[in-house]
């Protein structure tokens, strides 16, 4: 990088943590204040209007979530032509790389992780927002079991009233391996279109594969919509009957089967085990530089899930139905 490249306002441009068709994820130094920044910029050649409004978009609903469960987005500014965000420096890995390693590298201390993942739905839900694209990429994990929801680029305010009555969907968008139902019927979504899409998270943080999979990307789909639901129990006997039910009552095909809001979902967590025999914590640390491990490069998700999941079936769609 030349020198003149070196620094965006008062941030300077330390590592690149991740680069996008359309982003870039940089580590930053303020250097007034000597504070490390994560920086989500915009490329030269791609910051068309539309990408700008995205951008905004996602600052609009990040900047007044103030969760310690969310990843915090400070400011979105413009210099020398790019447009970026200024967000907290969190952990580099995100559940999807952690997975990659098997379900055990994050089992001994599971309880934990979900719990938090669902006080930072809870709490977003709370103030009206829906994010629509909830999936293992979206939530960064500390080697301690620090939890936060991170890109809201999809996100939509809950609609009530004559927004709800009057609701219509171009498209269906989201990330087809974790979508419900009735967002990939562009039909109106609620709190219970997360949980669904969470649910499907779950499954996968016990067994280490995704509920239902698919020849080609209708397939997939067609899956989420007619499917029996699967247990997780097929894949993972050490997981509960109780826990593999709530699991499995997430997926219901109609919202009116789900728990109807993530503080129930929790309550009926905080009461049972994940686990019939509770896993050890493994020699060999997962947050450790270990083969297959990519470091910094999962810390924010690149084109709103669009490059970030390794199969066709996990891209988010573009086309309604």
């Amino acid at each position: 990088m030349s020198k003149s490249r070196d620094f965006l306002g008062p941030y300077r441009l330390a590592r690149l943590i991740r680069g996008g068709s359309t982003a870039e994820v940089w580590e930053a130094i303020d250097e007034n204040t000597q504070e490390r920044f994560a920086l989500k910029v915009l490329r030269e050649s791609k910051a068309d209007k539309a990408e700008i409004a995205l951008l905004k978009h996602e600052y609009t609903v990040a900047k007044d979530l103030a969760s310690p469960r969310i990843i915090k987005v400070i400011d979105m500014r413009e210099d020398n032509g790019r447009t970026y965000l200024v967000l907290e420096l969190f952990s580099e890995l995100n559940m999807k790389q952690a997975l990659r390693r098997g379900p055990e590298s994050l089992a001994f201390m599971l309880g934990k992780i979900v719990e938090q993942s669902a006080e930072g739905l809870y709490y977003m839900h709370t103030k009206n927002w829906l994010h629509l694209d909830i999936k293992p990429d979206n939530f960064l994990v500390s080697r301690e079991g620090v939890v936060k929801l991170i890109d809201f680029t999809i996100s939509q305010k809950k609609k009530t009233g004559l927004s709800k009555l009057f609701h219509s969907e171009k498209v269906a968008k989201g990330t087809r391996s974790y979508m419900a139902p009735e967002q990939i019927r562009r039909k109106v979504c609620d709190e219970r279109t997360d949980i669904y899409s969470f649910g499907c998270v779950l499954y996968e943080l016990v067994t280490g594969k995704p509920p239902f999979t698919g020849d080609t990307p209708n397939d997939l789909l067609n899956k989420h919509l007619t499917a029996s639901i699967p247990s997780p129990i097929v894949h993972n006997d050490n997981v509960t009957r109780e826990f593999a039910d709530l699991v499995k009552s997430m997926m219901a095909k109609k919202p009116d089967s789900r728990p109807p809001s993530m503080w129930e979902f929790l309550k009926v967590l905080r009461g049972i085990e994940i686990f019939n025999k509770r896993p050890r914590k493994p020699k060999i640390s997962v947050f450790d530089n270990m083969p297959g491990i990519k470091g910094a490069e999962d810390m924010l998700l690149k084109d709103r899930g669009l490059e970030d999941d390794d199969d066709d079936e996990d891209q988010q769609v573009t086309e309604g139905r």
